[in-house]
């Protein structure tokens, strides 16, 4: 078995059963307990699982924690960075589009400035500061109202009412969590619900998340992996996480921290 293929199981059996040990999982491979160790270093420096005495365990908050946008905002920053420059090349001047709330979404509202005659519809109280402050006089910032979350984001019945009536050519959606079973994922029910609208309301989904989203599973789910027509991610995604996302979104990209694409982008 190659350790790919061996790290593949391992991670398996540490979703099905919360927790493993080197010595059983040596014993079940027929390999060392240093090869075993090896294995649960690469899957924890990739944020997969949390190394334990003698073991390991799931990582990850609970399904319901919900960080602060300026807490988020200071994590990853390079690969945000590197995630809206991508993202900012799909947009087109006098574009109607939306950006849901968080921080890689921010990021990409930094780049949107200069762009002629776009429509932006949005939620996040901070993406409409940004455009408000530094945009175009002939953009639209279009802010929904509702119910402000701990993230910045306006989220419920308000919001969801908001975006109903709306036909927007892009919508570019900030992820709390991606999973192969849960789909991509939010730790608060409202902002799924208000994040399923933004989905409907747009011709085309533009996902933006770092590698660190992958494997972490918030309470809601907002749409299914195949929903998303295009992911933009990072280049430290987890083998097994970019096989997956590339047999069921519609196209995989991947940047560097630089903002260069590397030759793994899957189309």
């Amino acid at each position: 078995m190659l350790a790919r293929q061996r790290q593949t199981a391992i991670l398996d059996r540490v979703r099905s059963a919360g927790g493993v040990r080197v010595t059983e999982l040596a014993a079940e491979f027929g390999v060392s307990d240093m090869t075993i160790r090896r294995d649960l270093e690469t899957l924890h420096e990739q944020g997969l699982l949390a190394k334990v005495h003698g073991g390991a365990t799931l990582t990850g908050p609970s399904s319901t924690d919900e960080p602060g946008f300026h807490a988020k905002a200071v994590r990853q920053s390079a690969e945000k960075a590197a995630i809206a420059n991508r993202a900012a090349e799909l947009v087109r001047p006098g574009a109607a589009i939306a950006l849901s709330a968080g921080t890689t979404t921010a990021e990409l509202a930094r780049r949107l400035v200069d762009v002629p005659g776009l429509t932006v519809v949005t939620n996040s109280l901070p993406v409409a500061e940004i455009l408000h402050m530094g945009g175009r006089p002939d953009q639209t910032v279009v802010l929904t109202g509702g119910v402000r979350t701990p993230s910045d984001a306006l989220v419920g019945p308000l919001a969801v009412a908001a975006i109903a009536s709306l036909h927007l050519d892009l919508l570019f959606l900030g992820v709390h969590g991606i999973s192969e079973r849960a789909g991509f994922t939010t730790p608060n029910l409202m902002e799924a619900d208000t994040d399923r609208a933004l989905v409907a309301a747009a011709d085309r989904l533009v996902v933006l998340a770092d590698h660190t989203k992958w494997g972490t599973v918030g309470i809601s789910s907002i749409v299914g992996l195949d929903a998303a027509d295009v992911l933009v991610t990072d280049d430290r995604l987890a083998p097994e996480a970019r096989r997956v996302l590339d047999e069921k979104v519609g196209e995989l990209v991947i940047v560097r921290a630089t903002g260069r694409l590397t030759e793994e982008a899957a189309e």
